[in-house]
């Protein structure tokens, strides 16, 4: 099995990472359609719990789902997750002007950190999922993003994601590279490439949302997918 970074050099990572993710127009360059999914999750959480009170923003970084989501429902209270410091000083920065709700940051792996259960109205997790590494990680996690719903919340999902089949994965990996050469170059389609393999393991829509079902959530929703990014989530 290829080594994979441990979570505290993709701490470090993200440390030094302010600036990339902190535009709201346009996302980060590497995602495709990155403010696509950006919008339509935040839209279907709306939708899904109108009167929503409380957001928790799993692997935060600089607050782009949070501001999105209070353009939508302002006057949440919002709980901001992240592995960084950094990320999370200028999610803060940027959150508190865009709500009269309180603003709760907690520092760290939301697997170990303790948090209150049947609490949050909506949950978001942007680009943060793919971070997972075996079955029973992926399980574990969900689970306990089930529980901290309350009942009829949401959990809202926009990540790096496979193909169902081994054929059709590497077939959407070389159209990414396609796209990020189109961007830059084939440096930059290669720094990106050797970036994924090292950090990130993804798995396919199916299997996530398989996952939510197995675990209790009610309904999934699949909102966006263009070759290896997607959109989706599960009700309560």
């Amino acid at each position: 099995m290829q080594y994979k970074s441990t979570i505290e050099e993709i701490r470090n990572r993200f440390d030094n990472d302010v600036a990339r993710f902190s535009n709201l127009d346009t996302g980060q360059v590497s995602t495709i359609d990155a403010s696509v999914p950006l919008e339509l999750i935040t839209e279907a959480a709306k939708r899904i719990v109108p009167a929503a009170s409380t957001l928790l923003d799993v692997g935060c970084g600089a607050g782009n789902y949070t501001l999105k989501m209070l353009q939508k429902l302002p006057g949440l209270h919002c709980t901001l997750v992240d592995l960084s410091k950094p990320m999370l000083d200028k999610a803060v920065e940027r959150v508190s002007t865009n709500t009269n709700g309180t603003v709760t940051t907690m520092q760290g792996d939301i697997r170990s950190l303790d948090l209150p259960e049947n609490h949050f109205d909506i949950i978001l997790a942007g680009a943060v999922l793919h971070h997972l590494r075996e079955d029973a990680d992926w399980e574990t996690t969900f689970t306990k993003l089930y529980r901290l719903l309350k009942p009829g919340g949401c959990l809202m999902i926009s990540d790096l994601v496979i193909q169902e089949s081994a054929a059709m994965t590497a077939y959407t990996w070389e159209r990414y590279g396609d796209y990020l050469e189109s961007v830059k170059d084939k440096t930059y389609r290669q720094q990106v490439m050797d970036y994924i393999a090292k950090e990130d393991s993804p798995r396919s829509v199916t299997y996530q949302t398989e996952l939510m079902k197995k675990i209790g959530f009610r309904s999934t929703e699949l909102l966006h997918k263009n070759m290896c990014f997607a959109a989706f989530g599960g009700i309560k």
